[in-house]
């Protein structure tokens, strides 16, 4: 029996978006659709029957997943089947898992997974906050507890006026590319890219993507009480309040003096290790693992409610900084001898390198998504291994994490990065981690800017990121700048903001509470502008502005635009012209289906004999000009010869020579070369040749009145004396009378 669906529909940016349950995957804990235009992503939530013993933390996996199907899309890999998620499903999955976290009971043991994926695509309507809002709401009708619902719109910024959900074509003409989440009172999560906008737009942006979340927050509430499961009892896996008293009167003291000594990170973590350690050993029994994990669960809650104390009531951070205060910061450029552009940026413990490449248009990275973007000339890579926390561990690829932050730095520096057309490269960034203690993905920023800079790309404006910290209890917050890995482990926010002097170009905020106000965002952006300036002022100090020239490893690339019915001409049959002109003048060659031209050089000799075979290549004939070419076929009536790559014409037997020719082969033979004059070109492209012109010295007005379609005989109207006093032609091979139509000269 087909199962009864049921339909709610809700209003975003005047258009409909419809949440639809009932008719799909019955067997899990909940399932939606979410459709708005022509896209619709599904989603389904179930939660584990039994928990999953000897864990301490939330077991939470967030899948979404692309399926090139909803496109009208064949995958373009080896086996024509989606393989692995590519970056722009882990990006969904992470913008998606970062709003949803928050809400859950940490307590929780039992393992919940949300998985989505594409069910179709319009190729219009982005899919990512669509997948947000399906994951809330197949939670809130699910029998899973949990704090939601969650609302998730796009805000644009166009002609002044801010837009909800915009299409693609619409992102790309905004200076804003907001996405926001939250509950009814309270945001929970931001990830943005701007092309340098002020703290208060920014603000307004929030709150106007805030309050349109609203109605979609209240359609599933209702669907939740419409056509909600009852949710689940599940055991929880709370610690013993009593127990963390008994570890904080033992160690709160010690922890204190640690906190209060001067240290490293390694020094503070080998001395909160050791107290650790000390009181498992003198309260637990070392058979006793279920004991050991209690207290070790409460050690940490103790360490915790120390530092935040500290910072709340005194104002004393880890490290010994005040609120607002930035680590101690140096940078280098040219680390790298070979590299196109290096930029080394050191923020307290925290060590990035970055390595710039440029490259030719076709190294641009080819796009396989429901994106309507087949190619990406900018790229950021983001590489965090373990040596860079001190750590052992597994190489295993890229991280989710990874490939967030890359994206982060990405979209920080990609307003000003130059156009195409005023810079025709293809950019790779690359961010090693070398040393890690918080806010590596923002210290990628600022050294991917001085990489830059080092390189001699004509960015726009420098840009440099900071993270923001937040410690919050009941009514009382504080806001901390640049925070540090333990602030971080240990606070309620990662708030990173990347800009220029002018502007925000990139927000990214996770946090591990139910929300924050508008207000603590406004004095996070404030304290974030304040570190940024002071941060570009540093950076600056080791290069002030792009160098003027490219690094001499760079190639030069230069462009020339030729007819497109000539693009066949250069590459050759199966590329074999291309192949050989880049191997022989040591050059990369692209052609765009424009006909433009990119040769990348990294001399100039290279590049200019490149060019000169291209024109040679994609030359059309001209009447009145001369040209050496090859005798490739001889017939009765005269003789064909190529006079430029592919393009041959005939030279008519009457206008072999300067006297009567009776035979073709007395005159020319097959291979020897034959210096002729365009005395024609028909409406056929058919194109008509003459010795004689050469010969005689003619203008191409006298070589076209002599050829009368090789029916006039060959003979001047003077005679034939006209060569006997000797050569007429001058230094280059002719007569130069009237030489501004035979300038060109003879082509070998």
């Amino acid at each position: 029996m087909k199962p009864e669906s049921k339909k709610f529909i809700t209003t975003v940016g005047g258009r409909p978006m419809t949440f639809e349950t009932g008719k799909l995957a019955a067997q899990a804990g909940g399932a939606v659709t979410v459709q708005f235009g022509d896209t619709v992503v599904f989603a389904a939530a179930t939660m584990g029957n039994e928990p999953r013993l000897g864990q301490d933390f939330f077991p939470l996996t967030v899948e979404y997943e692309e399926r090139m199907y909803a496109g009208g899309i064949i995958p373009g890999s080896f086996f024509r089947r989606e393989g692995r998620p590519g970056t722009d499903a882990i990006l969904v999955s992470r913008l998606t898992d970062r709003p949803l976290r928050p809400l859950f009971n940490k307590d929780i043991r039992n393992e919940v997974q949300v998985i989505m994926f594409s069910l179709s695509s319009d190729r219009e309507n982005p899919l990512d906050v669509l997948a947000i809002n399906a994951a809330s709401c197949a939670l809130m009708i699910s029998d899973i507890p949990w704090g939601g619902p969650v609302g998730a719109v796009r805000v644009g910024h166009l002609n002044g006026e801010f837009i909800l959900n915009p299409t693609y074509t619409e992102i790309e003409e905004s200076d804003l590319d907001l996405r926001i989440a939250g509950t009814s009172d309270a945001i929970l999560m931001v990830e943005s890219g701007s092309d340098e906008i002020d703290e208060e737009l920014m603000i307004s942006a929030l709150l106007f993507g805030h309050q349109a979340i609203q109605s979609i927050v209240e359609t599933q509430t209702q669907m939740a009480k419409e056509v909600g499961k009852p949710k689940r009892e599940v055991q929880l896996y709370s610690l013993d309040e009593s127990l963390v008293e008994k570890v904080s009167s033992r160690a709160a003291a010690e922890i204190n003096d640690s906190l209060d000594a001067p240290h490293s990170k390694h020094e503070l973590q080998d001395a909160i290790d050791a107290l650790r350690e000390n009181v498992i050993v003198e309260y637990t029994d070392p058979e006793n693992a279920e004991e050991i994990a209690q207290y070790k669960e409460a050690f940490e809650e103790a360490y915790k409610r120390v530092v935040r104390s500290r910072i709340l009531d005194q104002g004393k951070r880890p490290d010994g900084r005040n609120l607002t205060e930035i680590r101690p910061i140096w940078c280098e450029v040219g680390v790298s001898p070979r590299a196109h552009g290096s930029g080394l940026f050191t923020r307290g413990e925290t060590q990035v390198i970055t390595l710039a490449t440029l490259g030719t248009p076709k190294e641009a990275q080819e796009i396989d998504t429901l994106s309507p973007n087949d190619t990406k000339r900018y790229m950021h890579h983001y590489n965090f291994p373990p040596y860079s926390t001190g750590e052992v561990k597994m190489l295993r690829g890229q991280s989710r994490r990874e490939i967030g932050h890359g994206a982060l730095a990405e979209r920080a520096l990609l307003p000003v990065i130059p156009s195409e057309k005023d810079f025709p490269y293809t950019l790779r960034l690359v961010s090693e981690v070398l040393a890690s203690n918080g806010s590596s993905s923002m210290a990628s920023v600022c050294g991917s800017t001085l990489a830059l800079m080092d390189t001699g790309v004509p960015i726009k404006a420098p840009v440099a990121g900071v993270a923001m910290g937040l410690i919050k209890e009941g009514d009382r917050h504080v806001v901390l700048t640049d925070i540090q890995g333990a602030e971080d482990h240990l606070g309620d926010m990662d708030f990173k903001v990347a800009g220029t002097t002018e502007g925000i170009t990139a927000l990214q905020m996770d946090i591990k509470i139910k929300g924050i106000t508008a207000e603590i965002m406004r004095q996070a952006l404030t304290q974030a502008r304040e570190a940024r300036l002071s941060i570009l002022d540093k950076m600056l100090e080791v290069i002030p502005v792009p160098r003027p020239e490219l690094r001499s490893f760079v190639p030069r690339i230069t462009t020339i635009h030729v007819p497109i019915d000539k693009i066949g001409a250069i590459i050759g049959p199966g590329g074999k012209n291309i192949r050989a002109l880049q191997e022989e003048t040591n050059t990369k060659i692209d052609i765009d289906d424009d006909g433009t031209v990119y040769i990348a050089a990294t001399d100039g000799v290279s590049e200019a004999a490149a060019r000169e075979r291209i024109e040679a290549l994609t030359e059309s004939a001209q009447v009145g000009h001369i040209y050496t070419g090859k005798v490739v076929r001889i017939a009765d009536f005269g003789a064909f010869v190529q006079i430029l790559p592919g393009l041959d014409g005939m030279v008519h037997i009457s206008q072999l020579d300067t006297e009567r020719v009776e035979k073709v082969e007395d005159v020319v033979k097959l291979g020897e070369e034959l210096t002729v004059m365009v005395t024609a070109i028909d409406e056929n492209g058919k194109i008509r040749l003459s010795r004689q012109a050469v010969l005689e010295g003619w203008t191409p007005e006298e070589a076209l009145e002599h050829d009368k379609g090789g029916k006039s005989g060959g003979r001047p109207r003077s005679g034939g004396d006209r060569s006997s006093s000797g050569d007429r032609r001058n230094s280059r091979g002719y007569n130069d009378r009237n030489s501004n139509n035979r300038d060109r000269g003879p082509r070998r």
